[in-house]
């Protein structure tokens, strides 16, 4: 262990797999006490008991979950330092003119309303001990509009939104709010992966690090960082978290037929 977050406890919503695992695995070893929510609970059994972290089943499109996640944690550990938001599921590839307004709904639920919801319940906690830190995970596809997930992108951009708002109201109650948009080896990550073969090669190869980032010794160091107390005069900010991909793009043009 490094201890760098001895004695935080820390929320990690979608950590049985991907980025929230790899955060989850991180944080034990830098010493915090997780709850590691997530919808798959099997896998989220599996993850807690691979890492020590705490399971608690939670569908983060429902307010009532969200807000018994938080008092889950303060009930268990005391308190709530480290949130992040990390939750993602159910993006559908199409083209605009065919996505229903469930689809931009469910991205909008999601990423921003369980987000909100999260942010809002452990405010008060954090506002009393006047320290905490808040991570939500973005991406470059909302940043760069990438074709073909309009629900994902417009969630992960008024979460980003979001967040940027909360580092402004809440940086006097010593709370920062950080975004990350990682180019990473996720769940999501891996069914593109599985669809369209050959764009993720190409991404892969145009990245100027030749490669995805790897959850745990890539992405987690980095909220970890984030999370703790030597960053505590950052906030607001967006790190694109991605090898290199932001600075000239990366190709993002998987096969739309008309009718998708």
């Amino acid at each position: 262990m490094t201890g760098a977050l001895e004695g935080r406890v820390a929320i990690v919503t979608g950590g049985a797999d991907g980025i929230g695992r790899g955060v989850v695995e991180r944080f034990r070893a830098d010493g915090a006490q997780v709850l590691l929510a997530d919808f798959d609970e099997e896998g989220g059994h599996k993850a807690a008991e691979e890492t020590g972290a705490h399971f608690f089943p939670c569908n983060v499109m429902q307010k009532d979950q969200v807000e018994a996640m938080v008092a889950e944690a303060i009930a268990r550990f005391g308190t709530v330092d480290i949130l992040i938001n990390n939750a993602w599921g159910g993006t559908q590839l199409g083209r605009i003119e065919n996505k229903s307004d469930a689809a931009i709904q469910h991205g909008l639920t999601m990423a921003l309303m369980a987000a909100k919801w999260a942010m809002q319940a452990v405010f008060p906690v954090m506002k009393a001990k006047r320290w905490g830190r808040i991570v939500s995970i973005a991406s470059l596809n909302g940043v760069n509009a990438h074709i073909g997930s309009a629900e994902y992108n417009v969630g992960k951009e008024a979460l980003r939104a979001f967040t940027r708002t909360a580092a402004r109201e809440w940086a006097g109650h010593g709370i920062t709010c950080n975004i990350v948009c990682p180019a990473s080896i996720s769940a999501a990550y891996r069914k593109f992966r599985d669809m369209n073969p050959e764009t993720a090669a190409i991404m892969a190869a145009q990245n100027p690090m030749g490669r995805m980032g790897d959850p745990v010794e890539d992405i987690a160091p980095v909220i970890a960082f984030l999370s703790s107390e030597d960053s505590r005069y950052l906030t607001g900010n967006t790190l694109f978290l991605d090898g290199g991909s932001h600075i000239n793009g990366v190709a993002w043009a998987p096969e739309l037929p008309e009718d998708a």
